[in-house]
């Protein structure tokens, strides 16, 4: 049953209109009234990220020298990285109360909804409160991804946008999804992977409707972005070489370790999740108890704090030891599931792509030793980053194209279609959900991307 049919059935009568359905009216009207939001979203979307960014290097400066979590902790006593997570966790819970009791979700999941089904209102107070919760908890030192709010901001302001200009529902529809893709590509510089994110995460249908506009806004957003921030890969560039075409059999076999850590790193999040939402542990001490046992691991290790943008850089540069990067590894895993499990809102795709360049650099180091000819170690952590994303998320074709994005070596390419495959068939055979499809399947929805589409297999609009 496609979604299409499903929708009919539940609502027994004709079937409502999917992303390629158009609203009634003059299409001109709706089409310039479109554009417009699509304008003001994309703006919107960048302003958020730039503003986000900002007011955490600001928070940075007051409590240290630097603009960046990692060197701020680090001048710091260990007491006070300790604290700092939990006292912050706290205030993510106090203001996690206000929008608890709200109907209106606001993760990816519920964007997906949104987009999808059209059932889920994103309300912009809740996207806000969530967002200053998420504010609160990364720049105390949480263990957190701040790509989460951005994109949340992006298809919460194409709701607004379009219920204010009175677009048709199927219209607000597409803006939510170009706000989505603009939140995205604000938040990583990588708009060819913003675009493959509502595509394969979003939609899993390719439809002009819901393509367009998100083209539109996203190259809107990451113009304005790059025009704050700086142009170029957020990584750096890199340059990658292979030493054969035999290598690629080092790096099928990367695909598969990094599907391994990322499904053990999925499942600790849900054990996580289960140990922290005992009634026993109630909002707002849940996240504050998660933010001190991050906490506890920040004191020694500071460098897991914060998304992992930082660590992942010296990372790709070579200038951390194998010893350290395991400890960073499991570490980043630990800490994060203390974080995201215990309630304090944020991402886990930014710290998924720390596990993975973790990975894959303890896997070249792994095959060096055994006297294996390996090329750059570097390679393996970006190709280890692409398979744990793809493994997370099952979409191999964002996850190939975003690290492309973010090093700029074209040369990666294969490795990453080879290696991103691998992840997502091995992935999809441990775990039919991803890590964003699992958040409806908490709530009875059931998802499945056919050739037809994306269809709902249970709990499906009622």
């Amino acid at each position: 049953m496609t979604l299409q049919a499903n929708k009919a059935e539940h609502a027994g009568g004709s079937p409502t209109p999917d992303l390629r359905s158009r609203g009634g009216g003059d299409p001109l009207a709706w089409g310039a009234r479109l554009l417009l939001g699509i304008v003001v979203v994309a703006v919107g979307a960048a302003a958020f990220a730039v503003g986000f960014r900002a007011l955490l290097g600001v928070v940075m400066r007051i409590f240290g020298s630097s603009r960046d979590i990692v060197s701020t902790l680090r001048s710091v006593p260990v007491w006070l990285r300790v604290v700092m997570p939990a006292v912050g966790g706290l205030l993510a819970g106090l203001l996690a109360l206000a929008t608890s009791r709200s109907p209106m979700g606001q993760g990816v999941g519920d964007v997906m909804e949104a987009v999808v089904l059209g059932r889920v209102h994103l309300s912009m107070r809740v996207t806000l409160l969530k967002s200053l919760s998420s504010f609160l908890a990364i720049a105390s030192g949480g263990s957190l991804g701040r790509e989460g709010p951005l994109i949340q901001f992006g298809g919460a302001a194409g709701n607004l946008v379009g219920t204010r200009l009175g677009l048709p529902a199927d219209k607000i529809r597409l803006l939510i999804a170009a706000g989505t893709a603009a939140g995205f590509a604000s938040a990583y510089n990588t708009p060819f992977a913003a675009i493959l994110f509502v595509l394969e995460v979003v939609t899993g249908v390719v439809a002009l409707d819901a393509i367009l506009p998100s083209l539109l806004a996203t190259a809107i957003a990451v113009a304005l972005v790059r025009t704050v921030v700086g142009e170029g890969p957020i990584y750096g560039q890199r340059a990658f070489r292979m030493e054969s075409m035999w290598e690629l059999l080092a790096y099928a076999g990367l695909g598969l370790v990094a599907t391994l850590l990322t499904q053990m790193f999925m499942k600790l999040l849900a054990l996580g999740e289960r140990c922290f939402h005992r009634r026993t542990l109630p909002f707002p001490w849940r996240p504050a108890l998660g933010g001190l046992l991050a906490g506890a691991m920040v004191g020694f290790l500071p460098e897991i704090a914060g998304n992992g943008y930082e660590p992942l850089n010296l990372l790709l540069d070579g200038r951390f030891s194998v010893g350290l990067v395991a400890l960073l590894l499991f570490g980043k895993m630990i800490a994060t599931t203390a974080s995201v499990s215990s309630g304090s809102p944020g991402g886990v795709f930014t710290p998924t792509l720390l596990i993975g360049g973790a990975a894959g650099l303890l896997f070249a180091h792994a095959l060096a030793a055994l006297g294996l000819p390996v090329g750059s170690p570097g390679g393996y952590a970006l190709v280890g980053m692409a398979a744990a994303t793809a493994a997370a998320i099952h979409a191999p074709l964002l996850a190939s194209v975003m690290v492309f994005e973010l090093s700029g070596d074209y040369a990666i390419v294969l490795p990453l279609v080879l290696a991103t495959a691998i992840a997502t068939l091995l992935s999809r055979r441990i775990d039919r959900d991803s890590v964003y499809t699992a958040e409806l399947s908490r709530k009875g929805i059931g998802w499945e991307v056919t050739l037809d589409g994306r269809r709902v297999v249970r709990g499906g609009p009622t």
